[in-house]
Parts: C-alpha cells; structure tokens; sequence
C-alpha cells in the first residue's frame, strides 16, 4: 500500500469525518468547496486515494466515497509494533547491529519492550539450554546490555558466533551453563555479553 501525500490524507480524513458525521459520504464538490479547490483538483485527490485502495472503486454515484482504509487506526496499529533487528552470524570488530551482522527484522509488540532499552533478536540453533524451554528454532528476544547477575541467561559472543547460556560468576572465572545434560559448561576469565533474554517467540 502505497503512502499518502499531506493533502491526500487531510481530504482521506474529511471524507471519513464527514460520512461519520452526515451517515453519508460528501460529494466531489463538497470536498473540493471544504479545502477551497477546483472540483477537478478535487477528484485528482479522490482518484489517487482508489488507486492507492484508500477509497473504494467509483460506481459512478454522486456519493461514491467509502473509506476503506483509516490512515489513524493504521498509524496506530503501527505505533504498537516495534521493529526488531534479527542477528545472523556476527562479524568480528564490527558494531553488533551494523548491516553485515542482520539477516532481517521481526515486528514485536511494544508491550513486550521495557522503555528505554534496545533489543535485538537471535534465532535458537541447537538443544543446548532446552531444560529452560528455549528449543531450536525459537526466536529469542535480547535486551542489550553488558553486564548479568548470577543465573540470567545471557546472549555472549564466543569466537564469531552468538550463544546464550546461563551466566555465574564464580571465585576465578565464569561459567556459561547449558541447561541440557548432554552439553558441557563453558567456563572463560571473561566473556562478551552481548544482553539478557527478555522472551521466547515459537512458532507453532
């Protein structure tokens, strides 16, 4: 769906106040005498807004004008989705978020998000923290930051590849703890913590 001029979506929105208003949609001369038009420049606009599928096809009626599309409850439906950047591998010494690192972007409600923070999300490869419900092919959720507290599970760059793992720091080193049996502990003197996970997404 194509985007609509200034003028297009004031006329869009008179045309949508007007039929609330009257039960009944104005005719072409009456939008062109509200912005003080020709009629001519008057059904430029209402031709560009059914070519765009604002406004539904003629049928040759004086009051012809539906509204198909309510510009106002579509900026908001948009307003609650937050686009998200979809990390793929990670190239060494490059911003974390910069285009060589993306695969794409997922859409998240803003509900999700706590204010002031920034997220980034990973897709699950393999069964390494299954015992905490995270399987392969989930889309996990990070908020970013640098820092965790014992038993957060954390997204860390390891080499060039992002995992998460439960984070505990221990009296000489940390240990990043899968929750499967079937896959051993990491243990390093530091670690790049990348952030914390903030939710799951699965599709089923």
């Amino acid at each position: 769906m194509k985007a609509l001029t200034q003028r297009q979506q004031e006329s869009l929105r008179f045309i949508r106040d007007y039929t609330l208003e009257n039960s009944r949609p104005p005719t072409i001369r009456e939008v062109a005498e509200h912005f003080g038009v020709t009629v001519k420049a008057a059904q430029d606009r209402i031709t560009a807004l059914r070519k765009k599928n604002f406004l539904a096809p003629s049928d040759n009626c004086s009051r012809s004008l539906r509204v198909l599309v309510d510009i106002d409850e579509k900026e908001k439906e948009s307003s609650e989705m937050v686009s998200v950047p979809l990390l793929g591998t990670v190239a060494i010494g490059k911003p974390l978020l910069c285009a060589d690192n993306l695969e794409g972007r997922i859409f998240v409600p803003s509900p999700f998000l706590r204010k002031g923070f920034e997220y980034f999300a990973l897709t699950v490869k393999g069964e390494s923290m299954v015992r905490a419900g995270i399987m392969d092919g989930d889309t996990a959720l990070i908020q970013q930051c640098d820092a965790a507290e014992d038993g957060d599970i954390v997204a860390v760059l390891l080499d060039d590849a992002v995992t998460l793992k439960r984070y505990f720091k221990e009296p000489s080193r940390i240990r990043l703890q899968s929750e499967n049996p079937d896959f051993k502990h990491i243990y390093c003197q530091d670690v790049h913590i990348l952030g914390k996970l903030s939710i799951i997404i699965r599709i089923y």
